[in-house]
């Protein structure tokens, strides 16, 4: 060709087969196949969920750090976060400290505590970073935040002036919060928060309604902790003078939401879409011609945020050409119609689904799909 041809390679994870960044480098090695001198840029992409702290680190050339920090029940737990190659930014995902999987079933929604992700924040600004990159999904909380706040120095008191752990049991017996222990890094640090539920805090379509039962809350104890959250919030107002408790994503996390949109001013944001902020993909778009996107699944759900969608809202502004891949496709209507060029399966005859998830496999059909589309977009 006569021109040098630039093409942006941005997968998320193809979970139980291959990483973002596995996934880039064989939509990479696919490409190269067909035109040997372009010039691919590869970009580890996620939407907040499982394995976006990994793409991150990759996509920020950062590493992997480790601290021991309360589980939600109380059980230490080893929880990772990232760290970004210039230490400026942390990125970590609440459910490392207070995640759902880490109780083994022991479900109580009125003990169990963020605690340990406030203890990971802590650890974090020991480090020195200015901005944390939170994702908020998968925990196995309803307390508010209120844990979190007392790792980091806040004290939860109740009318008789006794000191109350955080934690959802607690959240009606509040009458006083006090601020004035709290890490004062942790009131200076520029806090984003990938979120994608749209929940408040309170009410039918609140946390503990919508939430709760999954946790392990009876239907009393999701009236209770409603009204729990209920004195929180006016009790928070009058602490800080904000309460964002219908804003949505206020609910999302137990209740984290809420807290970290009232006691520290972050941003909550569309999971995808913070993540490509954070790796500034804008500038990486630039000068390309295509871009080539996938995840394990492409359906109904990639158009209601997920990574792909986010990659094509982005390349859309530049006027690039996105064109998705997958393990599966389905709902192909809908994606064209969303703005994608066309979405291909990368599994090309039957095989069962251990073969198709071996990573050697969909690291080689990836190529291969990646190869074709590329010599069928600049006619080779």
């Amino acid at each position: 060709m006569k021109s040098k041809v630039k093409i942006v390679a941005a997968s998320d994870s193809l979970k139980g087969s291959l990483s973002s960044l596995e996934a880039g480098n064989a939509i990479r090695e696919g490409v190269l196949r067909a035109i040997p001198e372009a010039e691919v840029v590869v970009v580890p992409v996620a939407d907040g969920g499982e394995g976006t702290t990994e793409a991150l680190v990759d996509a920020l050339t950062g590493s992997m750090v480790e601290c021991t920090v309360h589980g939600p029940l109380g059980d230490p737990v080893t929880a990772k976060y990232g760290i970004s190659g210039d230490g400026q930014t942390a990125i970590m995902e609440m459910a490392q400290a207070s995640g759902i999987t880490l109780i083994n079933g022991r479900l109580n929604p009125l003990k169990a505590s963020t605690y340990g992700t406030g203890e990971m924040i802590k650890d974090a600004l020991r480090r020195g970073v200015k901005t944390i990159l939170m994702g908020i999904g998968g925990s196995a909380t309803n307390d508010g935040g209120t844990g979190l706040l007392e790792a980091l120095g806040a004290k939860f008191y109740d009318a008789d002036g006794s000191i109350l752990r955080g934690c959802g049991g607690n959240l009606s017996k509040i009458a006083r919060i006090d601020l004035s222990g709290m890490n004062p890094k942790a009131r200076e640090v520029k806090l984003m928060v990938a979120c994608d539920v749209d929940n408040p805090l309170c009410g039918a379509n609140g946390a503990s309604h919508i939430f709760g039962p999954q946790k392990g809350a009876t239907p009393e104890m999701v009236e209770f902790l409603d009204a729990g959250m209920r004195n929180y919030s006016a009790i928070a107002e009058k602490s800080t003078g904000r309460n964002t408790s219908k804003m949505p994503g206020a609910g999302a996390a137990g209740g984290l939401g809420f807290c970290l949109s009232t006691f520290f001013n972050a941003t909550l944001e569309r999971g995808s879409e913070l993540m490509l902020k954070a790796i500034d993909f804008d500038k990486k778009l630039q000068g390309a011609s295509l871009v080539i996107t996938g995840e394990g699944r492409l359906d109904s759900q990639t158009i209601n945020g997920k990574t792909p969608f986010g990659v094509l809202k982005a390349a859309k502004r530049f006027g690039i050409p996105v064109i998705a891949i997958g393990g599966a496709v389905t709902a192909t209507k809908e994606l064209i119609e969303a703005g994608f060029a066309a979405a291909f399966p990368i599994v090309s005859a039957p095989t069962t689904l251990a073969e198709a998830m071996n990573s050697e496999t969909a690291s080689e059909n990836i190529a291969r799909t990646a190869e074709m589309i590329t010599r069928t977009f600049f006619r080779i």
